[in-house]
């Protein structure tokens, strides 16, 4: 009894200081964001006061428009994911059609290869379209990028529905986009919502792609305008507008996590995918 109190002693320790570890850069940087340079020279990790709101204006000044430029690319690439996928994902786990598991089969094959080996024959692609340094380049260029790893869950997700629902709704007179509309995407909310948040989180953070087919820099994204945002503040030295910007830039999706993370962890945890 006391070597097993003694264990979890031990194990809620090792928690708290993975956990410390894990945080602490988040605070860290937060703490950081409200400080002058003479703050931040005298005091380097703890708290200062007064706190320096200003800094965010400053901040919010210079990122604002990448912020909402990642907005748009995101939202607009993940709707067309999520549409285009699912009913992919539909047809190849409920429909009967000659060379479906080869099709299956080679966009599963396609998780094997690094996006990095793709990047050069995928900026021909979209020069050859003429959408180079352009919004809708850039979404599809991300739209595709997202596909088979969503197709793949999905596929395995609408798999995993029972047949008896199909075959009901099918002697109910329902076709099939009837039946995927009023019965798979209903059912499968949660891990719709997962793959929304999982491909918006790989878009905010991409930052190879954005820079090799964009080079307008009103139209960069937050991973790209900010590589531009701490150039210009490193070389002022000021610290506290840099951090504050850092912030901003993490804030829409802590705030996205938090208000979507019960739909996430459902997603998660439901066993509705069976990989």
């Amino acid at each position: 009894m006391l070597k097993t109190i003694k264990q979890d002693i031990w194990s809620h320790l090792l928690l708290i200081l993975l956990a410390f570890v894990a945080l602490y850069p988040f605070f860290y940087m937060i703490i950081t964001s409200f400080k002058t340079n003479g703050q931040f020279y005298s005091n380097f990790f703890g708290i200062t006061f007064p706190l320096h709101f200003e800094n965010y204006a400053t901040a919010w000044e210079a990122i604002g428009g990448y912020i909402f430029n990642s907005v748009f690319i995101g939202i607009a690439s993940v709707l067309i994911i999520i549409a285009t996928s699912a009913l992919a994902g539909y047809s190849f786990a409920r429909l009967r059609f000659k060379g479906k598991n080869f099709l299956y089969m080679s966009v599963v094959a396609l998780l094997m290869i690094p996006g990095l080996l793709t990047l050069i024959p995928l900026f021909l692609l979209i020069k050859s379209f003429g959408m180079l340094d352009s919004y809708l380049g850039l979404i599809i260029a991300f739209a595709a990028g997202g596909q088979a790893f969503t197709i793949f869950v999905f596929r395995q997700s609408f798999a995993s529905l029972p047949e008896e629902l199909f075959e009901a709704a099918r002697i109910d007179g329902c076709g099939e986009l009837r039946v995927f509309w009023q019965i798979v995407l209903p059912l499968s909310k949660p891990i719709i919502g997962t793959m929304a948040i999982w491909n918006l989180l790989a878009i905010w953070n991409e930052y190879m792609m954005p820079l090799v087919l964009m080079s307008n820099p009103d139209k960069f994204p937050i991973t790209v305008g900010l590589i531009q945002f701490e150039s210009q503040f490193v070389s002022q030295t000021l610290y506290g507008p840099m951090f504050a910007g850092y912030t901003i830039a993490s804030l829409p999706l802590l705030i996205l996590f938090l208000f979507t993370m019960r739909l996430f962890m459902k997603g998660l945890t439901s066993g509705a995918v069976k990989i």
